[in-house]
């Protein structure tokens, strides 16, 4: 993770556009729960998650390269850590992304690495939803 406090502060004021990679059809999951949270704070978001077209009235895209340049500047990742390497490979390949954000219980050290060295910031293991309740309230 190449991101400070103050780095995060600055994400979540910037990017108020954004992509959730692997946003959830089950409303139980953080990875629904999460996004809604983000969109009631005026956040704008579309998904990812193959096979859907809509999801909890977010705009679904099958994959990162479908999805509209202003929200893949940040990507906000919903995936198990064995899938990381994967993520980052698409990320790369598509380009135009800042913020690759791994959610809470994901990291990839290499993979994040690997992001980190295309100019990419890398923010793991931390739930968006927390982190705009400890600095943006």
């Amino acid at each position: 993770m190449n991101t400070t406090d103050k780095d995060i502060q600055e994400i979540l004021k910037k990017y108020k556009k954004f992509v959730v990679y692997g946003l959830s059809q089950d409303g139980t999951k953080p990875s629904q729960r999460v996004p809604l949270f983000m969109k009631s704070q005026g956040y704008d978001i579309v998904g990812i998650y193959p096979g859907q077209k809509e999801i909890a009235g977010f705009p679904i895209y099958q994959n990162l390269k479908e999805v509209p340049a202003e929200h893949r500047k940040f990507v906000d990742v919903f995936r198990r850590p064995e899938h990381i390497p994967q993520v980052v490979d698409e990320v790369i390949a598509v380009g135009g992304v800042e913020v690759l954000w791994l959610q809470l219980g994901i990291t990839h050290p290499e993979a994040e690495k690997k992001a980190e060295a295309a100019g990419i910031k890398v923010v793991s293991n931390r739930c968006l939803h927390i982190e705009y309740d400890k600095w943006m309230r």
